[in-house]
């Protein structure tokens, strides 16, 4: 070969080299398609955190050589919203996958909408065993919070734990008051259906202010300040909180053991008076990071990324459903349904929640996550884990007010 056909042929090659690169980088990307709630607090920050889960993984150069992208739709925190937005991901928007979820009653709605399209779907919220039940027999639906009665379990676990290493704590009376919908009432009769025979309760329910309540608790509140409980609880939203909290206080409501159980609390709740010794169910705390690298990481970046505080466990849950799908896809090295189902079913993913997600069977579905909640306690401003042991980074305060 002479000297002009030598330098034809690497003027060839690198022209195909650079086609072959500005195909790549022109492939289609893979599309996940959220539905979260964006204008409550939780909803907006798991937005800012799958963000930050795809400026992760795109700057580590994607998967299968192809950039990911999040396309984020707002249910609204209503149901037929939610399931517009979930066909309209499919049929205009194209997407791959379905990631999101908070609102059980929302994704009600959203099941029959997901069962016609069958695509695979990794849903961070909906505690609801109504959700689990519609959902039996759905090898594409990947479930990452604990169900209600998997919690329930957990929180009794949890109480029983604190009272054997406090003897001074009281749990044999419980009142608890609760959103009327699939999420509170689910929660409730999870709560009470395993309950220790030594123990009794009574309950109450309200219309959630997040979908047309009043925002006037002073009825259930009433009813159970006349119990004189050992412990209350209330299961609701976010748009709750401060109002029962605030109608509490000035009703003179101190019960020793104070429970508040919605998915996520409003901003800076933690740094109000209201906030002192009250207790909560969930995930995550700032008080993990020093305890987990992967939650510290994931902290700092989202601080460096948004300027904000992470306030809830969703966000981390929503965060985590994107580097699971992502790790998936690269140990499948495709999209395809079958083989993709099989390589998220090898998933074991240290995720910055300080647990380690992996899925296995629970009663209904093959694909469940996490199988219980942390008990915490707002101490000083500073949301502490107090159960499981092995997390925690104060012991409980008891009682509520002193």
């Amino acid at each position: 070969m002479n000297a002009f056909s030598r330098k034809l042929c690497w003027l060839t090659a690198l022209s195909f080299l650079g086609t072959a690169a500005h195909v790549a980088l022109a492939a289609e990307p893979i599309k996940f398609g959220a539905v979260v709630p964006v204008k409550e607090l939780v909803g907006k920050q798991s937005a800012n955190a799958m963000r930050l889960a795809v400026k992760e993984i795109n700057n580590a150069g994607g998967v299968l050589g192809r950039q990911i992208k999040v396309i984020i739709e707002d249910d609204e925190m209503n149901g037929p919203k939610g399931a517009a937005a979930i066909n309209k991901l499919a049929t205009e928007d194209k997407v791959d996958f379905f990631i999101g979820g908070l609102s059980s009653s929302v994704t009600l709605d959203e099941i029959p909408v997901m069962k016609l399209h069958k695509k695979i779907t990794l849903w961070s919220g909906a505690a609801s065993s109504r959700v689990e039940r519609a959902l039996k027999g759905e090898d594409w639906f990947f479930h990452l919070h604990p169900w209600d009665y998997q919690q329930t379990q957990g929180y009794i676990d949890g109480w029983l734990a604190i009272a054997k290493n406090n003897p001074k704590v009281k749990l044999n009376k419980w009142f608890f008051a609760y959103e009327d919908g699939a999420f509170g009432t689910r929660s409730y009769h999870a709560y009470v259906d395993i309950f220790p025979k030594e123990w009794t309760h009574k309950g109450a329910d309200f219309k959630s202010v997040s979908v047309g309540g009043n925002g006037d608790y002073r009825v259930v509140l009433k009813r159970a300040k006349e119990a004189k409980p050992d412990v209350f609880v209330w299961f609701g939203h976010e748009d709750d909180a401060l109002p029962i909290m605030n109608q509490a206080r000035e009703m003179g409501f101190q019960p020793p053991v104070f429970i508040g159980s919605p998915p996520g609390w409003p901003a800076y709740f933690g740094k109000t008076a209201l906030s002192e010794n009250v207790s909560y169910y969930g995930l995550w705390t700032p008080a993990l990071i020093t305890k987990n690298k992967s939650s510290g990481r994931f902290t700092e970046n989202y601080r460096k990324e948004f300027n904000e505080e992470p306030e809830n466990h969703i966000m981390e849950l929503c965060y985590s459903s994107i580097h699971i799908l992502a790790e998936a896809i690269k140990r499948a090295g495709t999209l395809e349904t079958t083989a993709l189902i099989a390589a998220l079913e090898q998933t074991n993913y240290e995720s910055p929640l300080g647990e380690t997600i992996s899925f296995k069977p629970s009663r209904v579905i093959k694909h469940q996550g996490l199988t219980r909640l942390k008990t915490l306690q707002w101490q000083n401003g500073v949301l502490q884990v107090v159960w499981p042991f092995e997390f925690a980074s104060a012991p409980f305060k008891y009682p509520y007010k002193e």
